[in-house]
């Protein structure tokens, strides 16, 4: 610890010195910080005080925003949400009697279009933009669309949906990839499929989408490629439907890798 010496003392050895002019420099250094410190506050409150009218105005700008956007949320954008479904419930049971094989062609239409005064998928998407129902809206309509052999649409459609669900979401994804395996494109289906398959890892839609996803890439040519899908599928969902086939594949791909 420092020392400090009375006034008119004199060090008596060239240590003792050195030590004194040490803890000089060091107050000397520590003033200066602090007196930095106090210039900065000072500014500081000089900038608050000179600006508290413009402050206070931006503080109660981004308090509107925020009560705007949760107002928005509760008032506008939930009862939107609410009538949507609403709207979507004749559209929906028009596109499940066509999933069931009942008039399929002419109720997957009245789906995407409405009917009776109804609204169709593409009346929801339209009307309650960027709301949930809008969003399985365009599920539906991709789906709709796909079984209608529209494949264009069907792509459109459910590219726009967006999904949590551990099936419904990979679900689209590998439908994209049907449909551009009809457009004959399979590299654009490959892609497709192998989102689709590791979206979610589940029993349900990952081996569906690893199987179709190494059947295109042998198809196309890509055996080592194709030969890991089919073994993912052969250790990590061996209860699947899909790796009681698998070995036959597996086979393919190997004889295709070997020459």
């Amino acid at each position: 610890m420092a020392t400090y010496k009375k006034r008119g003392y004199k060090p008596k050895t060239e240590k003792e010195q050195e030590v004194i002019e040490q803890d000089l420099g060091e107050n000397s250094t520590t003033a200066e910080v602090f007196d930095a410190l106090d210039e900065t506050a000072s500014k500081t409150e000089d900038f608050v005080a000179a600006n508290q009218k413009y402050i206070f105005i931006i503080i109660g700008v981004v308090a509107a925003l925020v009560l705007s956007y949760l107002a928005y949320t509760k008032l506008v954008q939930e009862p939107a949400n609410e009538d949507g479904m609403n709207e979507m419930y004749h559209a929906q049971k028009q596109f499940n009697d066509a999933a069931n094989g009942i008039s399929s062609d002419s109720l997957y239409n009245v789906a995407l279009k409405g009917s009776e005064g109804k609204y169709g998928m593409l009346d929801v998407i339209k009307e309650y933009s960027g709301t949930p129902a809008s969003n399985l809206a365009n599920y539906y309509a991709g789906m709709a669309y796909l079984n209608l052999k529209d494949y264009k649409n069907a792509i459109t459609h459910l590219d726009k949906f967006e999904s949590e669900d551990q099936a419904a979401g990979p679900m689209a994804k590998g439908s994209i990839g049907d449909a551009f395996m009809q457009l004959e494109q399979p590299e654009q289906a490959l892609k497709y499929y192998l989102q689709a398959a590791k979206m979610r890892n589940n029993e349900l839609t990952a081996p569906t989408y690893f199987y179709k996803a190494g059947i295109t890439a042998l198809n196309l040519g890509k055996a080592s490629e194709a030969l890991g899908y089919f073994n993912t599928i052969k250790d990590t969902y061996p209860n699947a439907p899909e790796a009681a086939s698998v070995e036959v594949f597996i086979g393919k791909a190997q004889a295709m890798s070997n020459k």
